[in-house]
């Protein structure tokens, strides 16, 4: 077993062992940094794989933007971890079948795709394209209509996201927008000459006034 094949292995133990205390972790801070460790895992098996583009990806997005907004979401809200963990064994054989399931077609998927019948073709395109191109024109080309339903699904779900949480309060204050736009530098500032409530402190006496005299001694 050479150098490559060793760290391939290390790698996916570790990933697989990230992914399972993910689900299995009682602390939902703790399921997210493990997530995050599954990522970088992930990712230097893409760099193994020689899709380096993919990995750099997964770190910057994932790791960079996502996980850490999903830390810092947990940790600010106070979740109630008994309440969700009841009806856990009353759903749990729905779930297990649904898992299986997700298995079965990843194993069917993954074993019909290595076959072996297009790796000369793969190879030989790759010597002239590099992994960013290539992907680049399989997103825009092939699959094109794809990543366009994917980025309609993300900006329905963010949209729906907002209006889930947007709450209305009494004491919230809005502005009119066509106020903004028709103010004028005169409305901007105004100069008012307030009236004193209190006539002003008589001024302190000086100190050498108010010292009392001293005595001289002979």
């Amino acid at each position: 077993m050479d150098v490559k094949t060793g760290f391939f292995y290390l790698f996916s133990l570790v990933l697989l062992f990230a992914a399972f205390r993910v689900i299995t972790v009682r602390n939902p801070v703790h399921a997210v940094l493990y997530l995050m460790l599954a990522f970088s895992q992930a990712s230097a098996v893409w760099l193994l794989l020689q899709a380096e583009f993919l990995a750099i990806v997964l770190v910057l997005v994932y790791l960079g933007a996502v996980m850490v907004l999903f830390l810092f979401v947990v940790m600010m809200l106070d979740l109630n971890m008994e309440g969700l963990r009841e009806g856990f064994w009353k759903h749990f054989p729905l779930a297990a079948l649904v898992g299986v399931v997700i298995a079965l077609e990843m194993a069917y998927v993954l074993m019909g795709g290595f076959t072996g019948t297009r790796v000369a073709a793969a190879q030989g395109a790759a010597v002239q394209l590099s992994n960013t191109k290539e992907l680049g024109i399989l997103l825009y080309t092939e699959y094109l209509y794809p990543v366009q339903i994917a980025a309609v699904i993300l900006v329905v779900a963010m949209i729906a996201a907002i209006a889930l949480t947007l709450r209305t309060r009494k004491d919230t204050k809005f502005i009119d927008a066509g106020d903004q736009i028709h103010v004028k530098a005169r409305d901007r500032m105004e100069i008012v000459k307030v009236v004193a409530t209190r006539p002003a402190p008589p001024p302190a006496p000086a100190a050498a006034e108010t010292a009392a005299p001293v005595e001289k001694k002979a």
